[in-house]
């Protein structure tokens, strides 16, 4: 087997952890830290949009919010993007490179995050047109950074320590990680700077003054701050070489690939262009997505694989939207008549970024110093399971706090988010039966009680289709894959399955 394996493969899987495994990490991580940030800060102006354009009656006893459509449409547009751009910047990265398409992502999030902030108009409906454009493109780009990071990462790492190294990566997105807390951060040093300078009474005391003209610049500048970390990326990008895996196996440049890696190893290693000639004739490796072949092989590791992913993101995305409104159930978010405009920006962000700071970060960062100790299996089923007791326990807290009215007993519901399933779908499902309690426009749901409940239930589902992805501990992507003998059965979990990419 040994002899048949290309010099700057084993030497990239057998690599000591070293100054460029970091540098990889922070290059690629930057990525999901600005995809993070752009996806999920429109969640702390969803509000402010809704005060600014929306309060068409100031003695109504509340101040104005997004319309139903328009709030689906500015929160769930950027993930259709992110999910066409998944798909077309995956294919592109096979067929041009990682690094070619890389760029490409990274200047199409800069310049998208920019423009939204910058949506034209002063109307509802030209800057809610705009933003929504734009940030459909913003999430274009993000979902081509998506595959691409972490699939730089993954073939950069050796495969002692590739778990680590890819969950360091995805710990800069999200809630699960920095994005979501920079933006939360950046929105309170903004709204607090001026909350300030201003000084606005409630909306209860004086609805026309709690949003002062000037709170048109809080959001444009939470939203455009994306395009930062992206832009100091950008040029580190552009410096790192093509991975070796896909320059010797895709592009059958074994001498370009060896030449690559010699220097960011610091090594001497040999083109070796027969075996790679060897490797593209064997009939093993000649099969398609979508051939008898690839689904003998890793039919069921795909589907445990995207199903999961699936399911993980309908929780994830999903407890986004009404999060805010859990907030002011339990107590941590005053009621918006309260407050003026740029207050109630303050205190959401506030809520959401002690959250993150405090429960889900260490959390995702335990995850990053055990994932190769305890392996990928084990952590995931412990995390479908404790999401799925914290949803139903949510639930059936919630439906007590109704029933008895009482507030102190809730004070940690919080969870994942999930994607356009979860931005769309349960936006209008957790809207409660009350009337006076429903936001203005939406029609009646189950409730945020009854909704956390059935986001337990997704995430049990999660549990159970975790059984179909095999363990990937110490294991390089070949011996994952069988590329290197046809069909490599897995080791260690007592079966004779075939360990996927």
């Amino acid at each position: 087997m040994a002899g048949d394996h290309l010099q700057v493969l084993d030497a990239l899987d057998t690599a000591k952890t070293q100054l460029y495994h970091f540098t990889t990490i922070l290059i690629a991580g930057m990525g999901f830290f600005t995809d993070a940030y752009d996806l999920f800060s429109i969640s702390l102006i969803t509000k402010l949009l809704g005060r600014i354009y929306y309060t068409t009656n100031l003695n109504a006893p509340k101040p104005g919010t997004l319309p139903p459509k328009v709030s689906s449409a500015v929160t769930g547009v950027a993930l259709v993007g992110t999910l066409a751009g998944q798909l077309f910047f995956g294919w592109l990265g096979d067929k041009m490179g990682r690094k070619k398409v890389y760029g490409l992502t990274l200047i199409l999030m800069i310049v998208c995050s920019i423009a939204s902030g910058l949506s034209f108009g002063k109307s509802p409906k030209g800057v809610m047109a705009t933003l929504c454009f734009f940030r459909f493109w913003l999430g274009f780009g993000i979902g081509g950074d998506y595959p691409l990071s972490a699939t730089i990462m993954s073939e950069y790492a050796n495969k002692k320590t590739r778990g680590a190294f890819i969950a360091a990566v995805f710990a800069m997105q999200a809630r699960t990680g920095f994005g979501i807390l920079t933006s939360g951060i950046v929105a309170l040093i903004v709204s607090a700077a001026f909350d300030h300078a201003y000084n606005a009474p409630s909306y209860a005391d004086n609805a026309a003054g709690s949003t002062v003209p000037e709170a048109d610049y809080i959001w444009r500048i939470i939203v455009m701050f994306g395009a930062l970390p992206a832009a100091l990326t950008f040029y580190w990008r552009m410096k790192m070489p093509e991975t070796a895996r896909y320059t010797a196996l895709v592009a059958k440049n074994a001498k370009q690939a060896a030449q690559d890696m010699a220097k960011v190893l610091n090594v001497d290693l040999e083109a070796e262009e027969e075996k790679v000639e060897k490797y593209a004739d064997k009939s093993s490796n000649s099969f398609g997505l979508f051939s008898r072949e690839f689904a003998r092989r890793h039919g069921m590791h795909l589907l445990g694989t995207t199903s999961t992913w699936f399911l993980l993101d309908i929780a994830f995305y999903s407890n986004n939207l009404f999060q805010k409104d859990i907030f002011t159930a339990v107590g941590w978010i005053p009621k918006p008549e309260t407050m003026n405009a740029v207050h109630e920006v303050f205190r959401v962000a506030r809520a959401q970024t002690l959250v993150a700071l405090f429960a889900t970060v260490p959390g995702y960062w335990f995850t990053v110093a055990f994932i190769d100790i305890i392996g990928r299996f084990t952590i995931q089923i412990v995390g479908f399971f404790f999401m799925t007791v914290v949803y139903v326990c949510s639930g059936v807290s919630l439906r007590s706090l109704d029933e008895e009215g009482q507030q102190d007993r809730v004070r940690d519901n919080r969870g994942r988010r999930g994607a356009i399933i979860g931005a769309f779908g349960f936006l209008y499902a957790a809207q409660p039966k009350d009337p006076s309690k429903r936001d203005h426009g939406y029609p009646a749901g189950i409730g945020i009680k009854n909704t956390l409940i059935v986001l337990g239930c997704v995430n049990l589902l999660g549990l159970f289709f975790t059984f179909l992805v095999p363990e990937a501990k110490g294991k390089s992507l070949e011996e994952m894959s069988g590329e290197n003998e046809g069909e490599q059965t897995a080791q260690g979990d007592g079966s004779n399955r075939t360990v996927p990419a």
